[in-house]
């Protein structure tokens, strides 16, 4: 009776924390995907880079609920157990991916601006993602092809699926090196951007000699400094409970601390979705990305006030007021901002 509780107290902790996270990924990545796909102006490489990661993140994002069911034991069957397990562990592998391979495409065509078109990441789209798509779904079917603990009489569980040496050699091979490469490719691309801010800087200072720093130029250092910002926050909300739940998992997973369910499960809940929500903060703070909806909103904007416009004018016509009025004057800022 006690454990028929507890697994039903788990399975509603489980549907309050990731059900909505889950459901708030899928929308938003089909969100930007509508908005990039229809925005014809965009890079070709970088949008189809940035479009792979999205369908990947929004599969990560439908495979977030069964994550922290994979901790808990249950009566399934040998195919349906693997199965159950290794989807969701591919779909984040996969995401992984291709969040690096974004991140990399993009240190190149900032730290190498004039050799960028020679590079194989431009030149070799497809094979780039396929090779994505391809080594995640190889390394997640080593516990199919025979790298497991299951035995004749196993139960359904995380622990029969992984061995022990395979989550390390995730985690620690695959999962944070990668991590560690994305944040050392970032930095990257600030120090460049602050190299060309400063012979920006040059520039302006030799236009406007014997003068303070002009507005240009704090506009410039503003916009680093929220660059800045923005990583770090990046980093500190979304990678590092990522990474302490996943640490957390395997420890409490190969019994070497003891820990709650519900606190194992709120890790492992809010460290997947927190690493999830990252393709959704690039996507959203690219104007290009956004800028079909942006459009879509003014032109429906402008659309209502006209027609609250020509409401008034025929109520004012009815009332007898006929005297001459000016029309509604068009509304400011509703101009396309430019791609």
């Amino acid at each position: 009776m006690n454990a028929s509780g507890d697994a039903e107290s788990i399975r509603r902790c489980v549907i309050w924390l990731s059900d909505p996270l889950s459901l708030v990924i899928i929308l938003a990545n089909l969100f930007i995907i509508l908005g990039i796909l229809r925005n014809r102006k965009l890079p070709r490489a970088a949008s189809w880079f940035f479009l792979s990661l999205l369908f990947a993140d929004l599969l990560a994002g439908v495979a977030l609920p069964f994550i922290p069911r994979m901790q808990c034991e249950n009566n399934r069957g040998y195919h349906s157990c693997f199965f159950v397990h290794v989807t969701p562990n591919y779909f984040f592998l996969a995401f992984l991916a291709n969040l690096l391979a974004v991140h990399y495409e993009k240190y190149l065509c900032i730290r190498y601006p004039l050799h960028y078109h020679h590079f194989w990441v431009h030149r070799w789209v497809p094979l780039c993602l396929l090779l994505t798509w391809a080594l995640p779904l190889l390394f997640a079917c080593l516990p199919v092809l025979g790298w497991n603990q299951w035995g004749p009489n196993s139960n359904c569980s995380y622990k029969q699926i992984f061995p022990p040496a395979y989550l390390y050699l995730e985690i620690y091979g695959f999962l944070i090196p990668s991590i560690l490469a994305m944040a050392f490719m970032s930095t990257q691309m600030l120090r460049v951007a602050r190299h060309q801010l400063q012979e920006i800087k040059k520039v302006l200072r030799s236009v406007h000699q014997g003068q303070g720093p002009s507005e240009l130029e704090q506009q410039l250092e503003l916009r680093h400094a929220k660059c800045i910002a923005s990583l770090f926050l990046i980093f500190l909300v979304c990678w590092v409970p990522y990474v302490a739940g996943l640490h957390v998992s395997v420890l409490a997973i190969q019994n070497h601390i003891s820990i709650d369910k519900y606190t194992l499960l709120i890790l492992t809940c809010v460290g997947s979705g927190s690493a999830a929500v990252v393709p959704i903060i690039l996507g959203l703070s690219n104007r290009q990305y956004t800028q079909f909806w942006r459009d879509v909103a003014a032109k429906g904007y402008a659309g209502c006030r006209a027609r609250c416009c020509e409401r008034g004018e025929a109520g004012r016509h009815q009332d007898g007021t006929s005297q001459s009025r000016a029309p509604c004057p068009p509304a400011e800022g509703l101009a396309s901002a430019p791609s």
